[in-house]
């Protein structure tokens, strides 16, 4: 006998596959559910990950510029780079300039893809708009830099806020095409506040269908911080260089820039009370210089993007939280701060 399946949004439901999820109604039928995610910020790393999401097949509604909706409507959004070609049609998923323009519509997943300095912005934003939120509703910010969390926990519960450390290279050709240049690992989602993972485990399998590995994890403050160390090494003094990251680790005197900004970055984050997989520098800078950089060696840094566009960069969200957290536990990080104010530098004659 045929079981007879209907389509409808149901967040009760238990995963089966990267796909849909499936539960059975009181009449024993089976129900089919799409997931349905939010991209609010569709830059390079948003237009990425609605890739892979709609590659899986699921409901997807980006919130960005005019210019971006404008080109997403028209000509859809474009995949190109190291895990191949993939083309979304504009019917297949929704581009909107504002969250009033969608009314309530509830979602599974809001996957915050902003800038970190637009982020208290976006967890106001967000707040006003209840009509997005369902009662499971998760916020996934998938950021640069740290203090992210705490802008969002100010509006909403931590139970509904997680953080994904990606470490893929995303860039825009065209306000609706990226290009995936590179990936060094897996993305990675938790929660900073020790909520349970299951809820989002549908999320990470349904990246990972669309083409980028990506896992739940227990400890992702500890990859988040591992992450800090990388792009406070990398991003600043590459921008300032104005070189690939390969090339950062080729020259003997931007390693050993690279070697104390490291070093001053994990005294800060250790005396802080926070963790990373390493219990020295020593070892993080072995994997850094063994495969991160390697794995990376062709990227060239969103501060330098940024920097060439006339933007702002996140500057304050990377050094600048290592600078204010060294200020508080009294510690010298005089080769992150002469980065800093060197950023901060470039940053205000490119926007003149």
């Amino acid at each position: 006998m045929s079981v007879p399946a209907v389509f409808i949004h149901n967040h009760q439901s238990s995963l089966i596959n990267s796909q849909y999820a499936v539960a059975l109604n009181r009449c024993g039928f089976i129900i089919f559910v799409t997931m349905r995610v939010l991209i609010y910020g569709a830059g390079a790393v948003g237009l990425g990950l609605a890739s892979c999401l709609l590659k899986a097949d699921s409901e997807v509604c980006l919130i960005t510029r005019p210019d971006t909706v404008r080109e997403l409507k028209q000509g859809g959004l474009v995949r190109t780079g190291i895990f191949g070609q993939f083309h979304a049609e504009p019917s297949s998923f929704t581009a909107e300039q504002s969250l009033d323009e969608i009314g309530n519509t509830t979602f599974d997943f809001i996957l915050v893809c902003v800038k970190s300095f637009d982020s208290a912005e976006a967890a106001e934003d967000l707040s006003r708009h209840s009509g997005v939120f369902g009662q499971n509703t998760k916020i996934v910010l998938c950021q640069n830099g740290w203090g992210n969390a705490e802008k969002f926990t100010a509006h909403f519960s931590k139970e509904r806020v997680y953080s994904a450390r990606v470490i893929t290279g995303f860039t825009r050709r065209k306000p609706n095409e990226v290009e995936i240049t590179v990936h060094a690992d897996a993305i990675h989602i938790g929660s900073l506040f020790g909520c349970n993972l299951t809820c989002v485990e549908p999320l990470a399998k349904a990246i990972a269908a669309g083409g980028i590995a990506a896992v739940t994890i227990p400890d992702i403050e500890k990859d988040l911080w591992a992450k800090m160390l990388y792009n406070c090494a990398l991003n600043p003094l590459g921008a300032i260089l104005d070189v690939p990251y390969g090339s950062l680790a080729e020259n003997t005197y931007s390693r050993n820039l690279m070697n104390h900004i490291i070093e001053e970055v994990f005294a800060v984050m250790t005396v802080a009370g926070f963790r990373t997989h390493w219990s020295s520098s020593a070892g993080f800078l072995k994997i850094f210089y063994d495969k991160l950089v390697p794995d990376t060696a062709k990227h060239k840094s969103s501060t330098l993007q940024d920097i060439a566009a006339g933007k702002k960069t996140e500057i304050d969200s990377l050094t600048g939280e290592v600078l204010a957290l060294a200020e508080k536990h009294h510690i010298d990080v005089a080769y992150n701060r002469t980065i800093y104010a060197i950023i901060k530098f470039v940053e205000a004659r490119r926007a003149v």
